[in-house]
């Protein structure tokens, strides 16, 4: 069948906020769980360690990620996969120890040709509820591509952004396998160093999509503390690799945070965007 039949497709899937996720990501981003998550309170996109997909290993496809099918569309000839952004709400708040569910809905897939030849992107609605009710509303932009072209393009640096929030970080290899364990993400890009390169054609271990966001939004936390986020939305612009330095940027206008990442060059890794409550 068509990619077009999986439009309106829908999955459920149940979980617990167990707390050694909560400490293991602390943990991981070098942050005091106390502190990042009072009273047991999820800090916003870290539900990305819930419902994950522990396939067993004959289901595994060559890039560690399971095998093309299932929910999504089957798109077997465009091997690179990556999860290019997404916008979020949040009603409500998970906490540990709580079960929540996850209500999940495929609303659109388009196919496009760009400048690195075809693309597929899948747009999937995840609706995650807790005790007291929905606490997230996210949508997620999922693209395929081909490995004709140049995996990663030159960029030019962007202007200057005085005044702006600022902190750097950097994705080194043992910081991105502790993240792919905590989110249960087998994607070799990330671990891989001779895959990455070899089979991908990148120069280093890719920096997740999710965890640039994640170090954004505690970016936010940082600087306005006491300031709940109600609607986050980022977009990939280019990849960030784990032996180059990231830069964390974002400055305020109204009650809205405009926020970026940066690479050793000053060129855009992603752009993302918080409206506080």
């Amino acid at each position: 069948m068509g990619y077009e039949a999986y439009v309106g497709r829908t999955e459920t899937r149940e979980d617990t906020v167990w707390p050694l996720l909560i400490r293991g990501l602390a943990a991981t981003l070098d942050l005091d769980p106390a502190e990042v998550a009072p009273g047991g309170a999820l800090p916003p996109l870290w539900h990305w360690m819930l419902f994950q997909d522990w396939v067993p290993a004959h289901g595994l496809g060559p890039d560690g990620h399971p095998r093309r099918g299932g929910f999504l569309p089957p798109v077997h000839d465009l091997p690179r996969r990556m999860w290019a952004g997404g916008r979020l709400e949040f009603p409500g708040t998970l906490r540990q120890d709580e079960r929540a569910s996850r209500s999940s809905t495929i609303l659109k897939v388009e196919e496009k040709r760009g400048g690195s030849g075809r693309l597929v992107f899948v747009t999937v609605r995840h609706d995650i509820a807790g005790p007291g009710g929905l606490a997230i509303r996210e949508e997620q932009d999922i693209v395929y591509r081909g490995t004709e072209g140049e995996a990663v393009k030159p960029a030019a640096p962007a202007p200057a952004a005085p005044g702006a929030w600022s902190r750097t970080v950097q994705g080194d290899p043992v910081l991105l396998f502790r993240y792919s364990a905590l989110t249960g993400n087998g994607h070799r890009i990330h671990y891989d160093l001779d895959y990455v390169t070899r089979e991908e054609g990148y120069p280093g271990l890719i920096v997740h999509g999710p965890l640039q966001a994640t170090w954004l939004a505690d970016l936010v936390r940082r600087h306005r503390p006491d300031a709940r986020i109600r609607h986050f939305s980022f977009r990939g612009r280019r990849p960030a690799f784990h032996q180059n330095e990231l830069t964390l940027l974002g400055w305020e206008e109204g009650a809205t945070i405009s926020l970026e990442t940066r690479d050793h060059a000053g060129a855009v890794c992603m752009t993302a965007e918080a409206v506080l409550g």
